[in-house]
């Protein structure tokens, strides 16, 4: 008898979804009317075992206490931020990730954002379709990256890797984060507002997590300065959004390029409205390759469980 999995948002690969519906009884909450969505967890409640979500989603307490036969929750993304762990330990039941997959893309999105940033592509996009550029406009000049310091707050897999590429830029790299990384040659700054202080560029890939809310508050913006640029790939709760639309606003910071926003999809109009920042709708892992490996993972990580045998990425 294949196990019950309620299933709280669809993978955009079919193959996933098809092997899915092969290894289990999916209950899928998506499908439902968002009015109708209370009654009818109600009634498939009582034989859930497995819990699929995503990052975005996450899991409330109070999900995992009507679900009394639930043994395994299986997020399909990295962030666990949106996850009651203590409610999910409390009753030992394990939660699984999708690490090391999204590295890849994830940095690739960080120096793409980067690289929008310095060289101002948004505004030339703009400037050759309105006319500007056939009507003899000045064009502004922007800047190179080489010789410039990229400041990586938050230097695990992604941090890392967001680092490399940045020296293949022949930029230097610095990070900071709480514990020093053995192994690395990128030289760890002392604090956040230091490593901001010494950077052009401060790129934001730490976890979201209650101790590093707002930790780029309005201090960290002035000390990366009026020529400097901010960018966030990591959690919106990492960056204090008022502070930052203030530090645009007033130019007190140079600009910024954000994939991830405080209460999404909603984005302040203020943000919006600013001709110095980029914003891209949290798209880091968004490629077919990704996603697929993010959904395989998953699919993984529930027959493991199913099956009896050691979870390939539990969150500890």
């Amino acid at each position: 008898m294949k196990p019950d999995v309620l299933v709280m948002a669809a993978s955009p690969s079919a193959d996933v979804m098809a092997q899915l519906e092969q290894h289990f009884h999916c209950h899928h909450l998506w499908q439902q009317p968002r009015e109708q969505q209370a009654e009818w967890l109600a009634g498939v409640a009582p034989v859930v075992r497995g819990l699929l979500t995503t990052g975005a989603i996450g899991v409330k307490a109070d999900l995992l206490a009507q679900l009394p036969k639930v043994e395994i929750v299986a997020v399909n993304g990295i962030g666990t931020d949106a996850v009651d762990l203590e409610a999910a330990r409390a009753r030992g039941i394990p939660v699984t990730n999708t690490p090391g997959v999204l590295t890849d893309d994830v940095a690739d999105l960080a120096l793409t954002l980067l690289l929008s940033a310095a060289r101002r592509l948004p505004a030339l996009d703009t400037f050759v379709r309105n006319g500007s550029w056939e009507a003899g406009k000045p064009i502004a000049t922007t800047r190179a990256l080489r010789g410039k310091v990229c400041g990586v707050y938050g230097f695990g897999r992604i941090g890392q890797a967001i680092g490399a590429r940045a020296e293949a830029f022949g930029m230097q790299v610095r990070y900071f984060q709480p514990r020093a990384i053995e192994g690395v040659s990128a030289p760890r700054a002392d604090s956040l507002l230091a490593l901001a202080q010494a950077s052009d560029y401060l790129v934001v890939a730490a976890p979201g997590t209650p101790a590093t809310h707002h930790t780029v508050n309005a201090e960290v913006m002035a000390a990366l300065g009026s020529q400097g640029t901010l960018v966030n790939i990591a959690r919106g709760s990492l960056v204090d959004e008022e502070a930052l639309i203030v530090a645009l606003r007033e130019r007190t910071l140079g600009f910024a390029a954000l994939d991830v926003f405080a209460d999404e999809p909603r984005v302040p109009a203020a943000l919006r409205e600013l001709d110095n920042v980029v914003l891209t709708p949290h798209v880091g892992s968004l490629t077919v390759e990704t996603r697929h490996a993010m959904g395989q993972l998953v699919v993984d990580n529930l027959r493991a469980h199913f099956s009896g045998q050691a979870l390939l990425t539990p969150v500890r």
